[in-house]
């Protein structure tokens, strides 16, 4: 069993910064990609940034330059910096995972963590 636990949310001002953290837990061998995903309300889920587990990089156009993903293998923590928050960030940020489990040869799966609520407003 594999768990995943995000944390930093809250509530901020425009302009204000937020750092999220996602801590995976449990029967672990090893982790590839990890992954942040926001979920607005009324709108579909959508990948914010990803990581790679030698540490290369990707982000959707419209966080490019404002949030950074990053990562540290030693602690299965995947975090993601957000600075100049704009209220269009609000969301419910979700993190996954890329899992090989311990135990069992080469078996991988996809685990999600149960999100936390980014609230920009003045």
């Amino acid at each position: 069993q594999v768990h995943l636990v995000e944390s930093g949310g809250a509530s901020v001002q425009p302009g204000g910064s937020l750092r999220l953290s996602c801590v995976a837990s449990g029967s672990i061998a090893s982790i590839a990609g990890m992954e942040w995903y926001r979920q607005a309300p009324g709108k579909q889920r959508e990948l914010v940034a990803s990581i790679s587990s030698s540490g290369s990089t990707g982000y959707a156009d419209s966080v490019k330059g404002q949030f950074t993903i990053s990562r540290d293998n030693a602690k299965n923590t995947v975090y993601l910096q957000m600075n100049s928050l704009k209220p269009e960030d609000t969301a419910v940020y979700y993190c996954n995972a890329n899992v090989r489990l311990a135990g069992v040869p080469n078996i991988w799966r996809l685990y999600w963590g149960q999100g936390t609520q980014v609230t920009v407003s003045s």
